[in-house]
């Protein structure tokens, strides 16, 4: 069984992670299939310009697979490990096209983290989420403790980490972890499929452009934020899909980009 299933539907790529009897925990072949895949994707800049990462069966990712852990008697092969972890959210996160993250099921330790290393995140009602390390005497290593304090502050990311509390969808929305909650799989890929569009149709290089800058700005003071927006304005001056949404504007009809 291929740990990680690939597939693109026109300019939208579908990321399913693929251990659905193990609930789709992190194990050393699926860490390798999807370094090699956010590889690939990167690559694939011109032809994919959405990516929807979701789970086989019940589960988004429950985490690191602990059985296979047990394996690993001496702290240096948990340090390999983790920094396999590390290196495969920081490419999701660092893929230059908008990802989102479909979280159809549980979505614990290291599953909420490679969630919260994508653009969007929508689940699905009956969903857990939670970053639960503590309760195994460790602590979220893979992002969790630095991405969701950015992202919904720290007072609410200590009491869900330090807590090793499970959330529902409705409570994560609420403290905006989740962007929304769809009532049943149907709808969440339903969901999913919708915004993918919606941010397939724009001018891709302006898009990642966008992405990067809102990423790369957001840990240094606003002047520096600001000369990285203009840089990255600068880089879509020359573009044929900056001259396209103008033709198309005059012509009053819809731009056809081309990533160029």
């Amino acid at each position: 069984m291929q740990p990680v299933i690939w597939e693109a539907q026109g300019h939208v790529g579908l990321l399913r992670l693929n251990r659905p009897e193990q609930l789709n925990a992190l194990n050393g072949a699926m860490l390798d299939a999807l370094a090699e895949r956010i590889g690939e994707i990167a690559r694939q800049s011109r032809d994919i310009r959405v990516v929807v990462i979701e789970g086989e069966g019940r589960a988004f990712c429950a985490g690191a697979d602990l059985k296979e852990r047990l394996t690993h008697s001496e702290p240096h092969q948990v340090r390999q490990t983790l920094d396999r972890i590390n290196a495969v959210f920081d490419a999701v996160e660092r893929l230059p096209q908008p990802t989102i993250a479909a979280i159809n099921g549980y979505a614990l330790g290291g599953g909420l983290e490679l969630a919260l290393a994508c653009d969007f995140r929508y689940a699905v009602r009956g969903a857990m989420l939670g970053l639960t390390e503590v309760g195994l005497g460790i602590i979220p290593g893979a992002g969790g403790t630095q991405r969701l304090p950015r992202l919904i502050g720290p007072a609410r990311a200590k009491e869900l980490i330090l807590t090793a509390r499970r959330i529902s969808p409705e409570q994560a929305y609420e403290w905006g972890i989740v962007n929304g909650v769809a009532s049943d799989p149907e709808q969440l890929a339903a969901i999913c499929a919708k915004l993918a569009k919606e941010l397939a149709a724009n001018a891709p290089l302006a898009v990642r452009r966008a992405k990067a800058a809102i990423r790369d700005g957001m840990d240094v003071d606003l002047p520096a934020a600001l000369a990285i927006e203009r840089a990255a304005y600068e880089t879509l001056l020359p573009t044929k899909d900056r001259l396209e949404a103008l033709e198309a504007f005059q012509a009053k009809r819809p731009p056809t980009f081309s990533g160029e």
